[in-house]
């Protein structure tokens, strides 16, 4: 049975309110903000490389061992292959791709009920709910078809997700977290995505798969309420496909396999849950809001935050190719102009071009107002440095900021701390890389340690990347910490290990990994096969504690937001030093 209306929904928007949805608009604007992956280990991609445990053997042998497990081979590394922290690594890494993927499926989940609120969604609940319930015959089929049409929606949008995972495959999806190419693909990609939300155009699907698919819906059955979902998917392209699509880039990104088809499953669950539901109870429907303007408003909202989640792929290509040109203060002048275009727009002061007109402002509409315009003036001290605790994981590094009153002001302690002096002369990758609060670290492993001897120090291991949202967050939120920082500059001889930087080796340290067969050209090869060798894990932020023989001292671990956690962590290297 054909549901006529399908094809022309977006028709229906503007002639009722139903300013009450703003409440839920609320909601989603928190969860859509906070789809990039803050709760989850960053991967950097190490395709080909197979984890295997670090073969325990006779301290000779074992030293012989490690000398070709990489290009980076000295006698510090020969040492550290001794301590074997290889189960424990090994054990963080399902963890970490667990969390990712719990990740993942909230944010489809979350995009799913956003695209339920779409026009070209919404207006189809009663039209749906109402062929379930009057035309199925009895009671007890109505049920079975509502169920049957939830459940096609989810096998269309989880085989979509499978798709992506078989056309890209692993490594491809583990190269898009840090591939300049692919990322600055992805900005220009949530560009047009936002400008579709935004009004400028309608991304559609030929009209003739929509029409193809409807016919095959009449011939009822089973099959026909598949078709009946397939058209769905089709005609909603327009309101859906920039949400479906920011949920596969974002999935993609975080380099797990199963990563899109999880996200699609969250999505197509949220997307059939009211269908479903509403068929089940149609009393239900009787608490819904109108259909009118609100649906469009509630679209162009959307636009705006994929604009502000757009800047995050164009900040990580110019930092792993060192461009220099998108830095702290240009990202977050763009922000503040985003939110506070937005706040103006909820406040009915900016217009587009299908929106309907706003005789008054509702209170649910203004408390979402004031919080946008509250959030944008939250973001104007870090133009002169603060460190934006909140929203850190999405900004570029402190270091980028030219104008920073808030870096020399933790500083200042160090002066009489009694810690001997940093070493004065020109680190090894300097003119590269900047470490976060003025730390005087290395970012070359044979350097580090070399320095650790001379002085007498342990060594604190950072592995990081420049597209690593947890590392941002460690160092802003943990890192300047009056417990933390001075156990960082003056206990430890902090080394930085870049593992996603574009930068190319010189010829002569150019080689191929005898761990992974690889070729190590660039200075993130380098040290993402480092990591990889020796520790059995490729997720970022990644703390090892050495010794200043390279010993490991304590179990390696990853990111932990709770500051008595970290220093506890920093204190148990130092017992173990002593």
């Amino acid at each position: 049975m054909r549901i006529p209306a399908l094809a022309g929904a977006t028709r229906l928007l503007h002639s009722l309110k139903a300013p009450t949805a703003w409440l839920l608009g609320l909601w989603l604007l928190a969860g859509v903000f906070a789809t990039p992956p803050a709760l989850a280990q960053d991967t950097v991609s190490t395709a080909d490389i197979q984890f295997t445990p670090v073969q325990e053997a006779a301290p000779t042998a074992k030293a012989a061992d490690t000398a070709t497990a990489g290009p980076v081979a000295s006698p510090a590394t020969n040492s550290d292959a001794k301590a074997g922290p290889a189960p424990t690594a090994k054990a963080s890494q399902p963890a970490a791709a667990q969390t990712s993927l719990w990740v993942t499926f909230l944010a489809g989940l979350l995009g799913g009920f956003a695209a339920v609120l779409m026009p070209c969604i919404f207006p189809l609940l009663p039209m749906t709910v109402s062929f379930f319930t009057k035309r199925s015959g009895t009671r007890a089929r109505g049920i079975r078809n509502a169920l049957v049409y939830g459940a096609s929606i989810i096998v269309i949008y989880v085989a979509l997700g499978l798709l992506i995972t078989v056309l890209f495959g692993a490594d491809a999806l583990n190269n898009l977290a840090t591939n300049g190419i692919f990322n600055f693909f992805f900005f220009l990609l949530l560009l047009v995505f936002g400008a579709s939300f935004l009004g400028a155009f309608e991304i559609m699907l030929p009209t003739a798969w929509a029409n193809k698919m409807d016919e095959k819906a009449d011939k009822g059955g089973l099959l026909g309420i598949f078709f009946m979902a397939a058209t769905l998917a089709l005609v909603s392209f327009s309101c859906t496909g920039p949400i479906i699509g920011t949920l596969l880039v974002q999935a993609a990104s975080m380099g797990q396999l199963l990563g899109p088809a999880v996200g699609m499953f969250g999505f197509a669950l949220a997307l059939a849950m009211p269908f479903t539901l509403f068929s089940l109870f149609p009393g239900w429907m009787a608490s819904l809001p109108k259909s009118g303007g609100w649906l469009n408003s509630v679209k162009v909202t959307l636009g705006f935050l994929e604009l502000a989640l757009a800047l995050k792929f164009l900040s990580n290509v110019d930092l792993a190719y060192h461009w220099q040109w998108f830095d702290r203060e240009v990202y977050l002048v763009l922000w503040v102009v985003i939110f506070g275009m937005m706040g103006l727009y909820l406040l009915g002061k900016l217009r587009f071009s299908h929106d309907s007109d706003l005789a008054y402002i509702t209170l649910p509409r203004l408390f979402l107002s004031i919080i946008v315009l509250a959030f944008t003036l939250y973001l104007v001290p870090g133009l002169w440095g603060a460190p934006l605790r909140a929203v850190s994981a999405f900004l570029p590094p402190q270091d980028t900021q030219d104008f920073d009153l808030y870096t020399p002001s933790l500083l200042a302690p160090a002066v009489g701390s009694g810690a001997a002096p940093a070493s004065t002369a020109p680190h090894k990758y300097a003119d590269l890389f900047h470490a976060p609060l003025g730390l005087p670290a290395f970012f070359d492993y044979d350097e580090g340690m070399a320095y650790a001897r001379q002085v007498g120090k342990p060594v604190l291991i950072d592995f990081t990347g420049h597209a690593c949202v947890n590392c941002r967050k460690m160092e802003a939120n943990v890192w300047p910490d009056k417990q933390v920082l001075p156990l960082i500059r003056d206990k430890y001889v902090l080394i930085q290990l870049y593992v996603d930087d574009k930068t190319e080796l010189p010829a002569a340290e150019q080689t191929v990994s005898k761990f992974s067969g690889k070729t190590i050209r660039t200075i993130g090869n380098k040290y993402s096969d480092l990591q990889a060798s020796r520790f059995n894990t490729n997720s970022q932020p990644y703390y090892v504690l050495l010794g200043r023989d390279g010993q490991v001292l304590v179990p390696p671990q990853g990111a932990d937001y709770e500051v008595a956690d970290f220093v506890k962590y920093l204190d148990s290297g130092l017992k173990a030093y002593r």
